[in-house]
């Protein structure tokens, strides 16, 4: 059963003014990041463009002129379909990174949380920088005293999703030789 010790774990970190409130090594996510590692590769990278959909959204709703988050994630899809090589994809995973540099806390850890998720192309060892950046989002978007249903149904929706694409099947997706 996970437990609200998360939130005193954010709120420490918080108020030592980490930029990252979670760990991968959290009792909140650590099963998750167990269960990622034992999925095969593609597995992971549709997981994580499941999400990156989504983040891509907040950040319109936060930065509706940026571009960046958009080129991004389309850059990484390219990438992992093979159509386009990785210094490229590389180049728009940076500048999003980038963009989270000049953005308020909710924003800059959206952005890096698109930025881990789309690197799940080289490894999926970025997945869980997926979550921790997103719940850390969550967090500054909704404060720490209202954020307990998006944090917890957030984390729900990791361990479904990872249920469902371990259970579908990937080949119905282009994938790049590095990936098959």
């Amino acid at each position: 059963m996970i437990t609200n010790d998360w939130k005193a774990e954010a709120a420490a970190r918080l108020q030592r003014k980490n930029r990252i409130l979670f760990s991968p090594k959290d009792a909140f996510l650590r099963g998750l990041a167990r269960r990622c590692a034992e999925q095969t590769h593609k597995t992971v990278v549709l997981w994580a463009f499941s999400f990156s959909e989504e983040i891509v959204e907040d950040l319109k709703r936060i930065y509706p002129l940026e571009t960046r988050p958009q080129e991004t994630l389309e850059a990484a899809r390219l990438w992992a379909a093979g159509k386009i090589k990785m210094p490229r994809a590389k180049a728009a995973i940076l500048a999003c990174h980038a963009l989270a540099n000049e953005q308020n806390a909710e924003g800059g850890a959206f952005c890096h949380a698109l930025g881990q998720a789309c690197s799940t192309v080289h490894t999926a060892g970025h997945a869980m920088g997926l979550c921790v950046y997103e719940l850390t989002a969550l967090i500054h978007k909704y404060g720490l005293d209202h954020c307990d249903a998006a944090i917890e149904d957030r984390r729900r929706a990791y361990e479904e999703r990872l249920l469902h694409f371990r259970n579908a099947d990937c080949e119905d997706a282009e994938w790049a030789n590095f990936l098959k």
